[in-house]
Formats: structure tokens, C-alpha cells, sequence
């Protein structure tokens, strides 16, 4: 795993313009899109949204190693690039972004739960949303977080099939992190979320919504939209 990565996740819903193309031309459009954004990152997947979600159809999710400051402005202009030129037939909806960290209470990156963003394999279902803490939390001794935030972990560990990936985005967009999810049962993923509602740190939750749920589209020119 590389030391450092970021994902972008964006939403998109598909404009009254592109439902009114010929099939044949719907499918070549957006082939031809989701090559561009997949030679914008070294890893881009694609999600379907639409019925879990009624405000955008799918989501692009890019990965890329990005130790080096001139990564992200790289990734960022060949996106929009990409995008630009679609723009007549793509309404841009919520989008979420950081960086890979290791985490301040375990001290480390990489469990078997962790997802790998750019070389792991993809599971079926994707969770996503924006995260925030209360002041209240940051005030608190380093202490009292960690054993808040100890038994949120022993929790999350009883959904081995669950899988996880934390975000950094301090200072960079609303909220301060990204919560990303893999599963193989949104049914059990929901499970685990009814679970950590009941632990200590949930009272110092600020923000975690809106909440996107994509099912992995792994064959393009096999889309729901195509």
C-alpha cells in the first residue's frame, strides 16, 4: 500500500440530453468518459447509485499514490478535463475527497479489514459518506479518545466481511473525513452501523450525512445506463 493516497469520489446525475441519445450513442459517450477518467488516476470505478439514491445515477470512485504534491493537481485537472467535455449530458453532484493517514489510535495502516484503494480487489456495494467530529471531542484528553474510540474498533471488528477505509480532509472540504465501506451485504453493513450507534463516541458525531451507496458496475459497456 502506498504511503500515501487519495480518493475522490463523485456523483453524477445523467442529464435529460443524454437520455434522449440513440442506445448505441448513449453507450459510446460513456465508455469513452470513463476511459478518460481511468487515464486521469491509476484507479477509477465506477458505481451505480440510482435506485439506492434519487439524486444521481453513478459514481466515480479514482484512486492514486500521491505522495508527491504535483499528484493531486495532476488528477484534478485531467478529471475536469475529462468531464468538461460532457458537461452537456452530466450534472455533477456531491463529491468527497482526502488522503490516506495512519490512524492516531491504532498507530498503523494496513490491516486485513483496511481497503487497499488502488491495488485491492473491489467488493460489490460501496458506502461513502462525509464525516465530522463535535469541538467537544478535540477538547477532550488524548486519553479519554482513545478508550472512546478503542471500544468503536472492538465493535467494528465483530463485521470481519465489512471492510473499511479512512480519509483525511481537514481544511479541505466541509467535513473532516471521508468514512468509506466495501461489503458483500448492505443488509450486514447496516447491522454494523445500528451497532455503533450505541457506543460513546456517537455523542460527539457533528456530521455524517448525506450517505451514498453504489453497487460496482466491474463491466462498463454492461451499465444500467448504457
Amino acid at each position: 500500500m502506498a504511503d500515501r493516497t487519495l480518493s475522490h469520489f463523485a456523483c453524477f446525475r445523467l442529464g435529460s440530453s443524454y437520455w434522449a441519445l440513440p442506445g448505441e450513442d448513449r453507450k459510446a459517450l460513456f465508455l469513452e468518459l470513463a476511459g478518460e477518467l481511468r487515464a486521469a488516476a491509476p484507479r477509477a470505478e465506477v458505481y451505480q447509485v440510482y435506485p439506492a439514491r434519487g439524486d444521481a445515477d453513478l459514481l466515480v470512485w479514482s484512486a492514486l499514490p500521491a505522495g508527491e504534491p504535483e499528484a493531486s493537481g495532476r488528477f484534478f485537472d485531467a478529471f475536469a478535463r475529462a468531464v468538461g467535455r460532457r458537461r452537456p449530458h452530466l450534472e455533477p453532484g456531491a463529491t468527497f475527497w482526502g488522503f490516506t493517514r495512519p490512524s492516531p489510535y491504532t498507530g498503523r495502516r494496513g490491516s486485513e479489514r483496511e481497503i487497499d484503494a488502488v491495488a485491492g480487489e473491489r467488493l460489490p456495494y460501496l458506502v461513502v459518506y462525509p464525516f465530522a467530529k463535535t469541538a467537544d471531542w478535540y477538547l477532550r484528553p488524548e486519553t479519554s479518545r482513545r478508550e472512546m474510540m478503542g471500544e468503536h474498533i472492538r465493535v467494528g471488528r465483530e463485521f470481519r466481511e465489512v471492510r473499511q477505509l479512512l480519509l483525511y480532509s481537514f481544511g479541505l472540504q466541509d467535513q473532516e473525513f471521508v468514512v468509506v465501506y466495501e461489503t458483500t451485504d448492505p443488509a450486514r453493513f447496516s447491522e454494523l452501523v445500528r451497532e455503533l450507534r450505541g457506543t460513546e463516541a456517537r455523542r460527539f458525531t457533528a456530521l455524517d450525512t448525506p450517505v451514498v451507496v453504489g453497487r460496482h458496475v466491474p463491466e462498463l459497456d454492461d451499465a444500467p445506463w448504457c
